[in-house]
């Protein structure tokens, strides 16, 4: 019988000791290094920081999948501040929907001293981008409660959706419309594709107006998708939708809340 070439065997031996650390993580792995489930235990932070404030003011962010840089930069500017108490990202983390793209992006936002949180967009629905976002982020709907304003976060990415769940969920906005109720009198919701957009299930959008509308207070709502600044009542009925730009705009919006009224304001950088 033959033997293989000296060179050719201590090859396959080395591909057989050796292999899984020859290779790169595979582009659609589930597996995640570092810090996971990152929304909740910021959760946990703003509203132990900052649920009997009088006034809040956060940065809201969105779009930043191919924009590293200025992400990064993002995070100096806004480290720089002490009037920021945290930071909602709008979505679209991720370009396809890769592991990487989602740690890339998340170790950017991690040098943040502020707390901060992250929607789902369209993009990290992509691939099996979901199941990555979950793990790193968390789940795709929640809310919190920050000075007695309850910021209801939402999945309103239907194109990319199976429906083997509901996008967006009414349950979900209902169920937690009656939760803790006694301690919140403000609402302001949150999604990365609003109402009319190509991501949204037009469809539901008249429902799903009159469903966040029977939260109390509704102040507003904040969304991104769209990569450009807005600021628009889409329905005519009081509540004003502002989007916020990509981060490769280089500019971000601020919110400031107090007892009786809010301000907000572009800010570039």
């Amino acid at each position: 019988m033959k033997t293989l070439p000296i060179y050719l065997t201590l090859f396959c031996t080395t591909l057989l000791l050796h292999g899984c650390n020859m290779f790169d993580i595979h582009p659609y792995s589930g597996k995640i290094d570092g810090k996971t489930n990152i929304n909740i235990q910021n959760i946990i932070r703003i509203e132990r920081d900052y649920s009997q404030r009088d006034t809040i003011r956060y940065a809201f962010i969105s779009d930043s999948q191919r924009w590293y840089n200025e992400l990064d930069d993002f995070v100096k500017i806004v480290n720089s501040r002490t009037d920021i108490d945290f930071i909602i990202h709008g979505g679209d983390i991720s370009d396809f929907g890769l592991t990487k793209e989602f740690l890339w992006q998340r170790n950017i936002l991690e040098k943040l001293n502020q707390p901060y949180v992250v929607l789902l967009g369209n993009h990290d629905c992509l691939a099996n981008g979901e199941e990555i976002f979950e793990k790193v982020f968390g789940v795709p709907n929640y809310t919190f409660i920050a000075g007695r304003i309850k910021f209801v976060c939402l999945n309103t990415n239907a194109l990319e959706s199976d429906y083997s769940t509901p996008v967006p969920d009414f349950s979900f906005i209902e169920r937690e419309r009656l939760t803790d109720s006694e301690r919140f009198d403000k609402t302001i919701v949150l999604m990365h594709a609003r109402p009319t957009s190509d991501q949204f299930n037009n469809n539901v959008a008249p429902m799903f107006q009159h469903s966040i509308k029977q939260y109390p207070n509704l102040l507003y709502c904040n969304n991104g998708h769209d990569h450009s600044y807005q600021q628009e009542d889409i329905f005519d009925d009081g509540v004003t939708y502002y989007g916020t730009p990509n981060i490769g705009k280089r500019q971000y919006l601020i919110f400031t809340i107090t007892k009786d009224s809010y301000t907000h304001e572009l800010v570039s950088f």
